[in-house]
C-alpha cells in the first residue's frame, strides 16, 4: 500500500469515530419534554419546601413555557375551594364569585 492509500483510510476511521462519538454525545442529551417535566418536578418541590424563585432544573426552559408552567403550579397548590370559584351563568357570562367565597 502506498502512503496515500493509507492516510485515506486512517482519515476515514477518524471520521466515522469522530462520527459515531458525536451522535453518542446528541442522543444521551435530554430532550425538550424531558428537560420541561423536570422543570414541573423541581417547581412541585419547591414550593411544598416554602422556597421561591426559579429552580435550576428550570434554567433551559423557554421564559413563556416557565411562566405557564409557574402559573399551573400555583393554581394547582390552591386549596380546592378556590380553585372552583368560577361560575359561570347558562349565557357565558361569569358571575360575581370571583374573589368570593363559593358555597
Amino acid at each position: 500500500m502506498n502512503r496515500r492509500t493509507i492516510a485515506l483510510i486512517s482519515s476515514a476511521g477518524i471520521a466515522v469515530a469522530g462520527a459515531a462519538t458525536g451522535l453518542t454525545i446528541w442522543l444521551s442529551q435530554p430532550s425538550y419534554d424531558d428537560i420541561v417535566t423536570g422543570c414541573q418536578k423541581a417547581l412541585a418541590a419547591q414550593s411544598k419546601a416554602g422556597g421561591k424563585g426559579k429552580p435550576s432544573a428550570c434554567n433551559d426552559v423557554k421564559e413563556d413555557d416557565f411562566s405557564a408552567l409557574a402559573l399551573a403550579n400555583a393554581f394547582d397548590n390552591l386549596p380546592q375551594k378556590d380553585q372552583d370559584t368560577l361560575d359561570y351563568f347558562d349565557d357565558g357570562t361569569i358571575n360575581d364569585s370571583i374573589g368570593g367565597d363559593t358555597p
